[in-house]
């Protein structure tokens, strides 16, 4: 049996667990494929889908810094990408198109959103900081939820003016203002990569803050960051994005495979043993 090829594009590549995850569940449904990490260049996006179109790739995920633009070179993108205009999943169809999709949606809402109390969630105001390939999905996510009171805040400000274009809504914030705006959310998600492995970090303490306030970190790799550990310490709620991670990846390989993987124990435990 021909092994099937999948993998991830983006840059930096060297903190994403998507291999582990998916090779994980391709050994569980003995499905003859692999996944492996694809760390490229802007210029060479046109090359991976052709590859895919080619069918020497089966499918890829897209991470930072390429969720917009793979877009151009796709056929057409559906559902929650043509809300977000964000693609982290591409496959070929039967009819030999590209098809992207976005699955940073679901995800969100299963390893994050639907862990909040349901009742007035709508009521809540959010700091969303960066305005990254992710960041489209989460506002999506929380606006589908009633939630429109939504301040963004990115390090420079052209990023977050593109973003209030799709979503109108919005509340820009100056970088220098996010610790003075977070005194009065109630919950904070970083959609930036500070904080990542080897990566720069926060220079801001945030400690003027609501004793109720939920932090949210759609990193998940390492497990703590320096913001979690700093809000840990305030007894503030704390969420990392493993949850987002494993749900987004269940969706993406129900999309290539048609197989829906189970989020068993087994699996959590074995991400976490990799997370630094």
């Amino acid at each position: 049996m021909i092994e099937k090829k999948f993998g991830i594009i983006g840059k930096p590549l060297s903190h994403s667990l998507s291999p582990e995850l998916h090779n994980f569940w391709f050994k569980k449904h003995k499905i003859s494929a692999s996944y492996s990490l694809i760390e490229i260049e802007l210029n060479e996006i046109e090359s991976i889908i052709k590859q895919i179109r080619n069918n020497e790739l089966q499918g890829i995920n897209v991470t930072v810094p390429y969720k917009q633009a793979v877009i151009p070179f796709l056929d057409s993108i559906v559902d929650d990408a043509k809300e977000t205009l964000s693609v982290n999943t591409i496959s070929l169809n039967v009819e030999g198109k590209i098809i992207g999709s976005n699955t940073d949606v679901f995800g969100l809402e299963q390893g994050f959103i639907n862990k909040l109390d349901q009742q007035n969630i709508g009521q809540n105001k959010i700091l969303i900081i960066g305005a990254g390939g992710v960041t489209p999905s989460v506002i999506y996510a929380l606006s589908k939820k009633g939630i429109k009171k939504i301040f963004l805040s990115n390090r420079t400000i052209e990023k977050a003016e593109d973003i209030k274009k799709r979503f109108p809504f919005i509340e820009i914030v100056e970088w220098e203002s996010i610790e003075t705006i977070a005194e009065e959310v109630d919950i904070i998600i970083n959609a930036t990569s500070l904080g990542l492995i080897n990566g720069s970090d926060f220079k801001q303490e945030f400690n003027t803050i609501k004793p109720s306030l939920i932090y949210y970190d759609v990193i998940y790799n390492p497990k703590e960051t320096k913001m979690i550990k700093n809000f840990k310490k305030k007894n503030i709620k704390t969420y990392n994005g493993l949850e987002m991670f494993i749900y987004q990846g269940q969706k993406s390989f129900y999309l290539w495979n048609k197989t829906k993987p189970e989020l068993d124990q087994e699996l959590k435990k074995n991400l976490v043993s990799k997370l630094k």
